[in-house]
């Protein structure tokens, strides 16, 4: 599985989050929230909704499955001038990305197994301190082997030693 390399523009979200580990997963209860909401946001740019997550420095050096990041269930948006009550925004800056075309269960974490232990350690790449995201367009279907998802990995190029 060979990644492309996209350079991301800048992306206005909206949307919600929690604080969670792998261990206390609460990516359920964060779409369980935000899922209803989405009619209420104006000036999205397409279906697409995106789970993004944002965690602290150096998460993946020092990996641990119960350390705490922040996770969220958002839409990209024009602008921000209208936000919901009880939502927030977040502007994702621009940046290079690793975009994986995934088709399979969202519950088979094997797909990471492969991105940090092979694919990037072979890469003329490392993983960038920057939000991750996976794009869960029209043909997302939670937890179905025929699910498709786009999985978008922060990175940089690796410094010569």
């Amino acid at each position: 599985m060979n990644p492309r390399i996209e350079k991301l523009e800048t992306k206005r979200l909206i949307g919600a989050n929690l604080k969670m580990s792998l261990i206390a997963n609460k990516t359920g209860q964060l779409w369980g929230q935000f899922g209803p909401r989405i009619k209420e946001i104006q000036n999205r740019v397409s279906e697409d909704k995106l789970s993004m997550q944002i965690y602290p420095p150096f998460y993946y050096d020092q990996f641990n499955p119960a350390r705490e990041f922040e996770k969220w269930a958002a839409v990209e948006v024009k602008d921000l001038e209208v936000v919901p009550t009880g939502l927030k925004s977040f502007i994702l800056e621009e940046g290079l990305y690793a975009v994986f075309d995934y088709k399979g269960s969202s519950s088979d974490h094997s797909v990471f197994e492969y991105i940090f232990s092979k694919w990037i350690p072979s890469s003329g790449y490392v993983v960038d301190d920057r939000p991750h995201f996976e794009v869960l367009g029209l043909n997302y279907k939670n937890n179905d082997p025929e699910s498709e998802e786009e999985i978008w990995i922060p990175i940089k190029e690796k410094k010569p030693k």
